[in-house]
């Protein structure tokens, strides 16, 4: 029984478990369990088990306290603190920790009722579900409600950090110290490099106006058969970030930068990020490029992947992209205007294949000079901004074909990282099909064509960027994987993600895979080797990455939210246009349209009737008068109430 116990303990490193969980787990008669608690106690004795309190665990080399969790587990939650005259509970704003978690006064660590916390658990247990949840409070962050607490809040929760570890920061101070004019000769000079020499080459990056980092750059030639050479250029980060070192490490770990409005909590320290990684206009840079050639038919017909050296002639925005290209006049108005051209041709093309072009809608904030919020703005898509992420996905979907193509050739499996996006849920898209019919629109729910039909549709109708979001939530999520089943929603078989390894780890190791796999030819037992270690790798870097993403979108926004409210709470009594985007039964979900701030209206305050809701007609419905509020339908809100702390909003119709 002793090994059974020990091994149960084992399974999960670091977590603790109560008596009944251990029974559980050993699958014994329940006779036993006297035999089995008189063997525990001998364990502890021995110093071969740890108890503490109702909890058993096993000391493990990192010394995790009781409590703590095996990865993928929630350890720490932030919350609300309240007390009363005998004990205190934190009200946790975790999904997934629902019941209020008891706190023992000697574990306040002075927080005053009312305050946000971070609380560990020392007693989490997923077989008992969280029923009798305890905990203690490592740090109080301030006033609940405050909107500074509140965003130091949403980083606690989503487990953010924005400082890296001492020992991270000087790997990359060492990579910034090694890398000058001399580097960059001694790299072209090795034969074996394989390293081009392309800094005379036009090339530029486009971005928005406030990126700080810029990780991709764009060429493009005309060839002498009336086609083009289109060239993308990415920062090789692999060359600096090495395999396994600290930096890599902690890339890992964080998996993706985070971007929270006019902040960024970044992937790499921005001595990389910001610095030697970025394509600064005019510097010497190391890359990883792909040029493309395409035929006069915007066809591709050839490419070539290879490591290269570029100085970036220009850092431009995508507004002054968009001036040149318009007006015909300006920096490089040749290649823009070139690039223009292209990138409109491979969307339509891209279109005819089987892509879907979702509409989904972003916000921009606008500041003053002490970073308050003076309004907000839907983003425009600009035609620039359309023209980068054409390059970006023809370049993606290349460098799989190149991977998915050696497999071919060489009969034998060549693992690598997928960007892949099932295909849609059957039973939403039949909700999502009868939604739509109250507008007049017909959607086949196993036809990719009348999803695309249904798109081109409300083109410039009120409710288009409703339906487009539905249609986005009808969508199972894209995510990484080592087995590729395709991309649904770009219509694509092979895609990865190669362009952005400043900000997401996939595009680092993607990197690094490909520089391997492009060896194969001169080095064949090499290459073997890392075939079986990125078949070991590859599964867990896919589902960590994925996770971190899902991770980091939910905690952008959170922000975005928070700051919208923020805004708001400024502007109460304050009228604004806004359309009927949802309804539950005791009210009505209207988006502000100029700001896409969605709130709720509640039934019980519309006046001069009773409404309730029909689930059959999508419709509210007046009782005495018959009135009737459709989703879809314009409306005019005031601004009655905003809450920075449950992140709610509640309007008035006017």
């Amino acid at each position: 029984m002793e090994k059974q116990i020990l091994k149960v303990l084992q399974k999960k490193e670091g977590e603790s478990l109560k008596f009944n969980s251990i029974l559980k787990r050993m699958r014994i008669d329940r006779r036993l369990q006297g035999e089995l608690r008189n063997q525990l106690n001998e364990l502890v004795r021995q110093k071969k088990v740890i108890r503490s309190g109702k909890w058993y665990y096993v000391k493990t080399g990192d010394k995790k306290e009781p409590g703590s969790i095996a990865p993928g587990k929630v350890l720490t939650v932030t919350g609300r603190f309240e007390k009363n005259k005998y004990f205190g509970y934190v009200i946790p704003d975790s999904r997934i920790i629902k019941n209020d978690i008891y706190i023992s006064k000697k574990n306040y660590l002075n927080a005053k009722e009312g305050d946000k916390v971070v609380c560990e658990l020392i007693n989490y247990d997923p077989e008992e579900n969280n029923k009798e949840p305890e905990g203690r409070i490592i740090e109080v962050l301030g006033k609940a409600g405050n909107v500074d607490t509140e965003i130091v809040s949403i980083s606690r929760k989503y487990n953010l950090e924005r400082n890296f570890p001492v020992d991270v920061v000087e790997e990359a101070m060492r990579e910034v110290e090694n890398f000058n004019d001399e580097t960059v000769r001694l790299e072209l000079s090795d034969f074996s490099s394989g390293r081009k020499d392309i800094r005379e080459r036009i090339c530029f990056t486009i971005d928005p106006a406030d990126a700080k980092d810029f990780d991709d750059a764009v060429s493009i030639e005309k060839t002498g058969e009336g086609g083009y050479i289109l060239g993308v250029h990415i920062a090789d980060v692999s060359y600096f970030v090495k395999e396994n070192s600290k930096l890599d490490n902690e890339a890992l770990r964080r998996g993706t930068s985070v971007y929270l409005l006019n902040s960024v909590i970044p992937m790499l320290p921005e001595e990389l990020s910001n610095d030697i990684c970025s394509l600064k206009p005019n510097q010497d840079r190391m890359t990883f490029s792909i040029d493309i050639e395409l035929n006069k038919n915007f066809k591709v017909k050839d490419y070539k992947i290879f490591k290269s050296i570029i100085a970036s002639k220009r850092r431009f925005t995508y507004e002054e992209v968009q001036n040149i290209v318009d007006a015909k006049k300006g920096d490089f108005k040749k290649e823009l205007t070139l690039m223009d051209k292209v990138a409109k041709q491979l969307y339509k093309k891209r279109m005819k294949e089987g892509s879907i072009d979702f509409e989904s809608r972003e916000v921009k904030f606008d500041y003053d000079a002490d970073g308050r919020i003076t309004g907000i703005k839907v983003k425009e898509r600009l035609d620039s901004m359309r023209m980068i992420e054409e390059f970006m996905l023809l370049a993606n979907k290349c460098v799989t074909e190149f991977v998915t193509g050696l497999a071919k050739k060489q009969k034998q499996d060549f693992p690598f990282i997928y960007r892949i996006h099932e295909e849609p849920d059957v039973e939403k898209l039949n909700n999502l099909s009868e939604f739509v019919s109250q507008f007049g629109y017909r959607l086949h729910v196993d036809d990719k064509d009348s999803i695309k039909a249904l798109l081109d549709s409300i083109k410039d109708k009120p409710e288009e960027y409703l339906i487009n979001d539905l249609l986005i939530r009808s969508m199972a999520k894209a995510i990484y994987d080592e087995k590729n089943i395709g991309h649904y929603g770009l219509g694509f078989m092979d895609y990865t993600h190669f362009t952005s390894p400043i900000r997401r780890y996939p595009d680092l190791i993607v990197h690094r895979i490909l520089k391997d796999y492009l060896s194969f030819a001169s080095d064949r037992n090499f290459v073997h080797k890392k075939i079986k270690y990125y078949k070991k790798i590859l599964p867990d870097v896919c589902k960590t990455s994925s996770a971190m993403e899902q991770n980091a979108v939910q905690a952008e926004r959170e922000i975005i939210k928070l700051k919208q409210i923020e805004y708001l709470s400024n502007h109460l009594g304050d009228e604004f246009l806004g359309i009927i985007s949802g309804m539950v039964h005791y009210g009505m979900f209207v988006e502000i349209i100029e700001m896409a701030i969605e709130g709720l209206v509640r039934f019980r305050d519309i006046e001069g009737d009773y409404y309730e809701y029909s689930e059959k007609k999508h419709a509210a419905i007046g009782a005495r008068r018959g009135k009737t509020f459709r989703i879809g339908q314009k409306v005019v809100v005031k601004i009655l109430n905003t809450d920075t702390e449950t992140k709610k909003i509640d309007f008035l119709l006017v």
